[in-house]
């Protein structure tokens, strides 16, 4: 290159460090290598190869160090002045489309007439400057074309962008933290821009941490603050953005909680309703009973029992059906397929149906004309099923009544609960001597009081008879509706769990200790489209069909039945199914994760707000070292503790009184200071 003029000692050159051109002098360049004293007063050696195409002027040697660096600063002063006046960008309207690249001499010809190496080195530092539309590639310049160039103008406002945000967001979140902390540190404003992208990335790094973009830029944001995983959650409640005991995993599981969520859906409601109001359909005058918590409103089984006279029971149970004329594949069915069931929180209840249909016309409320799944059975005295009838019909339930009221209603020998209770018995103790297993414990009744809010505890009164016959006469229902679907190829999803339990774990369990050691040696039930056993309720083939309202997979399992029993295809072939399977399997994991980690939430902010105030008794479940399980009976959880601090000796079932430290109703994590027996 003809502008470049021979590196030998008193020539000036210019070299990148730390990406900016530093100008030196050059003290001496031998065998590849220079010499050189720069402007910042340093003597430095590097290849010749890093330095930049442009050199000169060239001075003669012998000059003091004094000299040299008057020199270099005077030539540094002259080309930052004459980079101001230099327009790039014309140059580059200049030079695009005429060369795909270029030396600095041929971009100076464009500008200058007769070019000094001041006016070249000039040049040379704007265009390293002019990133989006040049790019050095020694020894020549890349001239980027329009599309490239908007593209790089684009990121690097982008990467302007992320720079002041980060810039101003490491203060900001820090503020956060201290408000956690109850310090008082002042909280800088951020403007409109910044607020929102700050929302953006708090609410992703809560509701999908698992995000890759998102994680890299909080990482830089948040250096300085702990690595907590809960970190965005307690600054985004410190700023307000989120309640207090905001509810993530319904944030995560995208859970619409309020009911407007049906209002786009109302013309479909209002045609479902009238689609079963004018549905022909046999009446059946049966007296059904049903059974539910006062609170209960999406009323969707009940149930008859009546003595044989050739021993043995004659069965009955009603099921809402939803599923008569539902819109498959509609806007609705999506919507609701998405919800997947009914959430009951603390916090109160979201329906998986528009409350129109699930409360309202096709709950199973009394003296109200309802379509209904019918279940008939015929039980004998051994607790075999012997025959199972399915068929449609319209109902009026004779009552809705609940578990207490059914428990006094047998103190007084109430006919056909009596009847109902024996029969229960008899479908238990035969599915016992199958190998089921059968868990009962109380769950208490979470309540939330006042702003704070404050949480309770209620554990209601034992109802074990009204238990017995809801929960045997809905295993039966599940398990005969399987069957006949089997006998007549019926496609539905089933719920599996075939595994071997070993005998000694059939029956009824009631202990704590009992019931850890039960639960694990069973494995999880499955959801699957090929029927299989289901170990612990000790049925060849089990599909769930009882709470169509509550449950989306027992909506679809009742719309197969009702097509089989009108003569119409079913809207799901096995095939259709199979591929339906993996979603439903991830709607159940999120909103199953949903409905226990926010009640063990509040069961854990019971524990914080009664750590200093009590004591709370424990049972040991197991004795494992280092950490042993003791079983919370006012909670009903299961906790992690020294085996140091419960003593040497240990027995299981052994009682003591727990006395807590810190509680942590975000991770689920409690540190147990101290263990008395009692």
């Amino acid at each position: 290159m003809e502008h470049l003029l021979p590196i030998q000692p008193g020539c000036l050159v210019e070299f990148l460090q730390d990406n900016q051109p530093i100008l030196a002098w050059t003290l001496e360049a031998v065998a590849g290598k220079a010499r050189l004293f720069t402007v910042g007063q340093r003597e430095t050696k590097l290849p010749l190869s890093r330095v930049l195409p442009w050199t000169g002027p060239q001075y003669a040697t012998g000059a003091s160090r004094q000299e040299m660096l008057e020199t270099l600063r005077r030539h540094h002063g002259l080309r930052a002045s004459l980079a101001e006046a230099i327009d790039t960008l014309a140059i580059w309207e200049l030079a695009q489309g005429e060369l795909s690249e270029a030396d600095v001499s041929w971009l100076g010809s464009l500008i200058f007439a007769e070019p000094s190496p001041d006016h070249l080195a000039a040049l040379g530092r704007k265009l390293l400057q002019t990133k989006t539309h040049f790019r050095f590639n020694p020894p020549r310049f890349e001239i980027f074309p329009h599309d490239v160039v908007a593209r790089r103008q684009e990121e690097l406002l982008r990467a302007e962008e992320r720079r002041r945000l980060v810039g101003f967001s490491q203060e900001f979140l820090r503020a956060l933290w201290d408000r956690v902390q109850s310090k008082p540190t002042p909280i800088p404003t951020p403007d409109p821009e910044q607020e929102a992208r700050l929302r953006a990335l708090l609410m992703a790094r809560i509701i999908t941490p698992e995000d890759r973009e998102s994680e890299l830029l909080w990482k830089t944001m948040a250096q300085g603050l702990p690595e907590d995983p809960w970190l965005p959650l307690l600054l985004a409640e410190a700023w307000g953005i989120v309640p207090r005991h905001f509810n993530v995993a319904l944030a995560r599981a995208d859970y619409t909680w309020e009911p407007s969520w049906a209002q786009p859906f109302h013309p479909a409601v209002h045609a479902l309703l009238e689609h079963v109001a004018s549905t022909p359909l046999p009446e059946d005058p049966t007296p059904y009973l049903t059974v539910d918590a006062a609170t209960t409103q999406d009323i969707d089984d009940g149930f008859w029992v009546e003595p044989l006279s050739q021993a043995g029971w004659r069965v009955r149970i009603a099921l809402s059906c939803p599923a008569l004329g539902w819109p498959w594949g509609s806007p609705l069915d999506l919507a609701v397929r998405h919800r997947f069931s009914s959430l009951y929180l603390p916090e109160g209840t979201s329906h998986m149906l528009p409350e129109a249909l699930g409360i309202g016309g096709l709950s199973l409320h009394a003296s109200t004309p309802r379509p209904a799944l019918i279940v008939q059975c015929h039980v004998n005295q051994e607790g075999e099923v012997l025959q199972c009838t399915p068929e449609l019909a319209r109902i009026q339930v004779a009552s809705n009544t609940t578990y207490a009221a059914v428990e006094a209603a047998l103190e007084h020998g109430h006919p056909a609960l009596t009847a109902a209770f024996e029969a229960a018995q008899a479908l238990r103790e035969r599915r016992i001597r199958e190998g089921a297993v059968i868990t009962e414990q109380a769950d208490p009744y979470l309540v939330l009081q006042g702003d704070g809010p404050e949480v309770r505890l209620h554990l209601p009164p034992p109802t074990p008879r009204a238990q017995t016959i809801v929960s045997e006469l809905m295993v039966l229902g599940n398990a005969a509706l399987a069957a006949f679907a089997l006998r007549q190829q019926i496609p539905l999803l089933f719920r599996t769990q075939n595994i071997a339990l070993p005998p000694e774990c059939a029956g009824v369990w009631r202990e704590p200790q009992d019931i850890y050691r039960i639960l694990g040696r069973m494995g999880p039930s499955l959801l699957e489209t090929e029927p299989r056993r289901h170990a612990t309720v000790a049925a060849p083939a089990y599909a769930t069909c009882t709470s169509p309202l509550r449950r989306y997979v027992d909506l679809i399992n009742v719309g197969q039945l009702i097509a089989a029993l009108q003569g119409v295809p079913t809207p799901f072939s096995r095939t259709d199914l199979e591929a339906l399977l993996p979603q439903l399997c991830q709607r159940a994991e999120a909103v199953g994760q949903a409905q226990r980690s926010r009640t063990r939430y509040w069961k854990f902010e019971y524990l914080r707000q009664q750590a200093k105030n009590r004591h709370l008794p424990a049972i040991l479940v197991d004795a494992g070292s280092p950490l042993a399980t003791v079983a919370l009976p006012e909670p009903s959880l299961f906790l992690k503790v020294p085996r140091k601090i419960l003593g040497e000796k240990l027995r299981l079932g052994q009682r003591f009184h727990l006395r807590l430290g810190r509680v942590d109703p975000l991770g689920g994590d409690v540190k147990i200071l101290d263990a008395f027996e009692v």
